[in-house]
């Protein structure tokens, strides 16, 4: 049975091998970058700004969320540093992208002379859609699942079809498991579509979206984290862990069961607990910048350059204005000069 599990490399050129995981990712980046370019010329952004801050932010992502990796799993490190650098032996997390991609706009939006607000709200859309589908790279993967299950749940209670009930037959130990990427890519496609409805509204404040987000993915995260059985997790306070799992229970009513967490490793799943800290953060923030007036400026605004204090895409089109001018008035001095010399020579 073992046979119908997909093989994680699409082909081969020579001794290079491509992986399905790769090529996922590198859809994912795609896709969220032709959705930020669409939003992004409504307000005057060029193509070219969001494939730089493509350019600069994958690499950053890939750099945070294996340090964020490797930090809560430093004993696995310590006595092999060089392997710290081997990531693609796996060992990346979703969160720690997520500061890296975020240190990584904070400081390009600036050199641009744009508010991190106005563009981490039009990107928004881009992370969740990648994300959804990035899960599908674990899929290929078979990593990231969540505990044990019966057969008989993929196929007779989810529906699932074939091809994804055998992927969910495990190798390492021969049994099925929760499907959690499944789990994550759909709650993340209605929750892109959640986004491209609430950019319409005119309601909507800058800053929001990007916090709609967090609520949205972190809600989903910390309900479908506790399925899995390769969280990372720390020792905490007795309390703090009873508290995590009273927050999850509700899961238990619809048939789901917890998935293993080695006791040696810790009794809270970080994930878990950073979804529930965006949550809280994302809500605070909504509900004071609105209180304080800082949320003065809408989505729909047009995006102000704090350099030029022009509208984003005007300070282009009166280069061009200015091109075009100045080419025109070459062609008429020109002009001028040629008939002068027809006048001389007559």
């Amino acid at each position: 049975m073992f046979g119908l599990r997909l093989d994680p490399i699409a082909f081969s050129i020579g001794s290079i091998s491509v992986h399905w995981y790769g090529i996922i990712l590198g859809t994912a980046a795609l896709v969220g970058l032709l959705l930020a370019v669409r939003e992004g010329k409504r307000f005057g952004l060029s193509p070219d700004f969001f494939m730089d801050l493509l350019l600069l932010g994958v690499p950053s992502a890939i750099v945070g969320a294996r340090l964020y990796y490797v930090m809560f799993t430093w004993d696995e490190y310590k006595n092999s540093p060089l392997d710290v650098f081997k990531i693609w032996h796996g060992g990346i997390a979703i969160y720690g992208a997520l500061i890296g991609a975020f240190i990584c706009g904070i400081v390009y939006f600036r050199v641009k002379g744009y508010s991190f607000w106005r563009i981490a709200d039009i990107c928004a859309p881009s992370l969740i859609a990648g994300q959804m589908i990035g899960r599908w790279g674990n899929f290929v993967n078979q990593e990231a699942f969540g505990g044990p299950v019966e057969e008989s749940f993929l196929r007779n209670t989810l529906h699932l079809p074939d091809w994804i009930v055998n992927q969910m037959l495990v190798q390492s130990d021969g049994l099925y498991h929760h499907p959690t990427f499944l789990y994550e890519s759909l709650w993340n496609l209605v929750g892109l579509i959640i986004l491209l409805v609430l950019r319409r509204r005119s309601f909507l404040r800058a800053g929001e979206l990007l916090f709609s987000y967090f609520i949205w993915y972190s809600i989903g995260r910390f309900f479908i984290e506790g399925l899995r059985t390769d969280s990372l997790a720390f020792h905490g306070a007795s309390w703090a862990a009873s508290m995590m799992n009273g927050l999850w229970s509700p899961m238990k009513l619809f048939g789901f069961e917890a998935g293993y967490l080695d006791p040696a490793i810790g009794n809270i799943r970080i994930s878990q607990l950073i979804s529930v800290l965006l949550v809280i953060a994302a809500i605070i923030l909504i509900i004071g910048r609105r209180t304080t007036g800082e949320a003065k400026v809408r989505y729909l605004d047009p995006i102000i350059n704090f350099k030029t204090g022009l509208p984003a895409g005007t300070e282009t089109a009166e280069k061009k204005t200015a091109a075009s001018a100045e080419s025109r008035t070459d062609i008429q001095n020109h002009s001028d000069d040629t008939g002068s010399d027809k006048t001389i020579k007559e």
